[in-house]
């Protein structure tokens, strides 16, 4: 899953998945492993990018805890497109302010539309993580996934140590134990 495909990989149609466990421990903020490590299993969906499928996508996006977004290092429209697939992730995830990370793909190509210092200015306009990747030689897929799961974790700790659910967009999960039950008049009809 993790390694570059190659011409293997026939193009995406529609929408491709993928499922991967891996090990995950906690980092401490100068990225020393801490704790114990837990298995995670990542369900990955390629949704393929392009615009005929978009009534698809969305679909997808308001149960995912996290988006790489790829875009074309050799192609500007590609590049261009980012801003309407960040408005599209922000319309329809689970929560306001999703974890991504702004993946520039074909870096293993010398020919290059997109600068990585203009790519780095979009993703800290957006306030996301910026990295480069290659799907044909695997270059950085590894690292992508990673950074993409340890937001994703953060998030996670932070909810559950705020009492809030991921997919509550950010609201505080009811406090059941102090809730007041209101009786209920008795009806004489049966339904």
């Amino acid at each position: 899953m993790f390694s570059g495909l190659g011409d293997l990989a026939p193009a995406t149609l529609g929408v491709g998945d993928g499922v991967a466990v891996t090990l995950y421990r906690p980092k401490d903020a100068d990225g020393t492993p801490q704790g114990k490590s837990q298995r995670i299993h990542l369900q990955l969906w390629d949704t393929a990018g392009q615009e005929r499928f978009r009534s698809l996508t969305t679909a997808f996006f308001r149960d995912a805890m996290g988006f790489l977004l790829l875009f074309d290092l050799s192609s500007e429209q590609s590049f261009l497109s980012i801003q309407g697939w960040l408005d599209q992730l922000k319309t329809h995830a689970y929560c306001d302010n999703p974890d991504i990370v702004l993946c520039g793909n074909k870096a293993d190509l010398e020919q290059r539309a997109v600068s990585e210092e203009r790519a780095r200015d979009v993703a800290d306009k957006h306030g996301l993580t910026y990295i480069e990747t290659s799907a044909a030689t695997g270059q950085n897929v590894r690292a992508a996934v990673e950074l993409l799961l340890e937001a994703v974790m953060r998030r996670m700790e932070q909810a559950s140590d705020q009492s809030t659910l991921p997919g509550r967009r950010g609201r505080p999960a009811p406090d059941v134990a102090h809730m007041q039950l209101t009786p209920v008049e008795e009806s004489k009809c049966a339904c």
